[in-house]
């Protein structure tokens, strides 16, 4: 990236046309995060996690009508929380923003959630009226919008789970962008809530991820070496239906390296407990096929940072929109979203403030 300019404290509202909003409960600790596309966007979605909730994604596949959306969700609250979208196309559709259907518009809001409700109050989900919220601070364009840490989606993220989340950390929301000579601006947007642990992709160092009870975290591959099943036995599924509930991935006999027999227990690791959601935006002029393309090559940014990653308890999804304004190769767009995503997990990580009993690595010792 030599010839890019990369700013320490860019965001993704520098690609032009693209603004931010966030909305949160501070006390329950969930809450969303808008995007707005002036003008609208073309657009694309790879989901790689095995455990997604999502909104509105089949419409952004190459081979269907809609070309642009309007805006992208990205909440908290499982999939109680893709009802913020709702709140999102109130607010557009109020101003005469969507798609021109004849008898009115239709503001097309694609998103997607994380699961954040074992943090805080289970019972506070982002709702329409949060959706509407964070549009309505898109809008108006705030200072807000560059906001990073405990904030919008990433108000109840957390990371580092394979122990359980007692041994978690918290995480949050993050944002990074590059500009290049020719005017081409590439940014990303991410709320990180991984299963898995965060490390830095120069250095290899851990940032933040499961911890021991000296505060030390443990490295993933040490933890996956010790999971022989996430069931009892051979392997297999309790009989008689594959989605019971499961047993602790560690036991008495085969927990995380120093912790003490019985200090952590380790809660079920159950399908979307976890996620990764992320938005990468360019001034690209790009095609739908193009934007999937962007977005598929955007998901190694999360594999630089991520470990584990793409896993069957994460819905990891990256959402990549074009304002179109500038002629580039998908090539570069797709490795510069990847560079700019990795940076934005980073920042997410370390702009994250303690909360809900979970450390963030601000307060680790190092």
């Amino acid at each position: 990236m030599t010839s890019s300019s990369q700013n320490p404290n860019g965001s993704i509202v520098d690609v032009p046309g693209i603004r931010v909003g966030h909305a949160h409960d501070k006390m329950g600790l969930t809450g969303c995060t808008v995007l707005l596309m002036d003008g609208g966007a073309v657009a694309g979605v790879d989901v790689r996690g095995s455990a997604p909730g999502t909104r509105e994604t089949d419409l952004l596949s190459p081979i269907n009508l809609v070309s642009e959306v309007h805006a992208i969700c990205l909440s908290g609250g499982s999939a109680y929380g893709l009802d913020a979208a709702t709140g999102v196309m109130r607010y557009l559709e109020e101003r005469g923003i969507g798609l021109d259907v004849g008898v009115g518009v239709v503001p097309i809001v694609p998103a997607a959630v994380l699961f954040d409700l074992s943090l805080g109050d289970p019972t506070a989900r982002p709702n329409a009226a949060m959706g509407y919220e964070a549009a309505a601070r898109a809008s108006a364009g705030s200072a807000e919008s560059v906001a990073e840490g405990n904030v919008g989606a990433g108000c109840g993220a957390t990371v580092g789970k394979l122990a359980g989340m007692r041994s978690a950390m918290k995480s949050g929301i993050g944002s990074a962008s590059v500009k290049l000579p020719n005017g081409l601006v590439v940014g990303a947007i991410v709320a990180v809530n991984a299963v898995g642990n965060v490390r830095d992709p120069d250095s290899g160092a851990w940032i933040a991820g499961a911890r021991d009870e000296q505060g030390a975290i443990i490295s993933p591959a040490e933890l996956l070496s010790r999971f022989a099943s996430p069931w009892p036995g051979a392997g297999s599924p309790p009989s008689g239906s594959s989605t019971a509930p499961r047993e602790r991935l560690l036991t008495s006999s085969s927990e995380p390296p120093g912790i003490s027999d019985g200090a952590v227990r380790t809660e079920d690791l159950f399908p979307g407990t976890n996620t990764t959601i992320a938005v990468v935006a360019s001034n690209a002029r790009l095609n739908k096929t193009q934007a999937k393309k962007v977005a598929q090559m955007a998901h190694d940014g999360l594999a630089r940072t991520i470990y584990p990653v793409h896993t069957m308890h994460d819905g990891d999804t990256v959402f990549a929109v074009a304002t179109g304004h500038v002629d580039a190769m998908v090539d570069v767009v797709g490795a510069l979203s990847a560079e700019v995503l990795a940076q934005a997990v980073i920042r997410a990580v370390r702009a994250a403030e303690g909360a809900g009993g979970l450390p963030a690595a601000r307060d680790l010792k190092r």
